[in-house]
């Protein structure tokens, strides 16, 4: 499952509203990200990504991933030529990874910092 895309930080506050239907009694939003039409949710007891489907985007899938099924992640900073960062997370009984691409105008090491303080519990 690859989403690819441009990304940029959405306000937790915001996210915590606009996704309110998703989340469970006191789960907060921790960081938020936006991919074209996909967003990234880190809250403070899962990951949950919102997966638009289709040309409209009216469809939508929901992934939700406790923290404890993540096995492993890694971090692919931007270079010179190939000017997008990447996150993989590998998650228990799946051999790939699930890939995430963001753009030089957010900072990967910080989502590297907001995913290792929630699965290095």
């Amino acid at each position: 499952m690859a989403l690819f895309g441009n990304a940029h930080t959405v306000n937790p506050g915001q996210a915590q509203q606009d996704y309110a239907r998703l989340l469970g009694a006191g789960e907060q939003v921790q960081a938020a990200y936006q991919l074209v039409r996909d967003v990234i949710l880190f809250t403070d007891r899962r990951l949950i990504l919102v997966d638009k489907q289709g040309i409209t985007g009216k469809k939508v899938e929901y992934h939700s991933i406790p923290y404890r099924s993540i096995t492993h992640f890694a971090v692919e900073t931007a270079g010179h030529f190939d000017l997008d960062a990447e996150l993989k997370i590998w998650i228990s009984g799946n051999s790939m990874p699930v890939e995430k691409t963001f753009t030089k105008g957010v900072d990967i090491y910080e989502v590297q910092a907001i995913l290792t303080q929630f699965v290095a519990r």
